[in-house]
């Protein structure tokens, strides 16, 4: 076969995410019964509890954002609030999920992808908030310290790559991707303290 499937990439993140999900969980309901047993106690215990929740909510926001998606499959509310608490609780950015009900998954895909592109944006931290309005999305990123890369923010709105991406950046490459996937238009708007995107 010769052919190349459109969303190769969104298969390859699924297949890594499914392969990860199963042992990480195992590991973690086996420090669970050894914390039930009292088999093992202290800091050490405590750490390796602390990383196995940390993989586990990486992946399930991992498996959104790069994961595949069927045409009109949703996303619980519940489920992205969820995720989000798990990854972004205790960290030095807030995100608030004010979007309500459920949701189409290619749009929560895109929000997830935009969040990270967010992340890049606020290096000493902030509040993001993802909220609709109307048929569309907004994700407004506040801080007192913004850090936009031109170049790199450029991607988001059709410019091409200038120099080799970093793979902690892929997700500007990935997000016009989806951008255009959804037949949407991406706008980006800031100023001193705040950064808008909307689709």
């Amino acid at each position: 076969m010769n052919a190349r499937p459109k969303n190769l990439e969104a298969l390859l993140g699924s297949r890594i995410c499914h392969d990860l999900i199963s042992p990480i969980g195992a590991i973690g309901n086996g420090l669970e019964l050894m914390a039930l047993t009292q088999a093992a106690d202290g800091p050490e215990m405590a750490m390796i509890s602390e990383s196995v929740a940390s993989a586990q909510a990486r992946i399930r926001f991992y498996r959104v954002a790069y994961g595949a998606n069927s045409p009109g499959q949703t996303l619980g509310r519940q489920e992205v609030v969820e995720i989000l608490a798990s990854l972004y609780t205790g960290n030095r950015l807030s995100v608030t999920w004010a979007v309500d009900g459920d949701v189409p998954r290619d749009a929560a895909k895109l929000a997830f992808l935009l969040l990270q592109c967010l992340e890049t944006a606020l290096p000493r931290g902030g509040a993001i908030t993802v909220s609709g309005e109307g048929a569309g999305w907004a994700l407004r990123a506040e801080s007192e310290k913004l850090r936009i890369e031109p170049d790199l923010w450029a991607l988001l709105t059709g410019a091409e790559p200038v120099d080799e991406i970093a793979p902690s950046q892929i997700q500007f490459i990935l997000a016009p991707l989806q951008i255009a996937d959804m037949g949407r238009q991406l706008s980006v708007a800031q100023d001193d303290a705040s950064v808008t995107l909307r689709f």
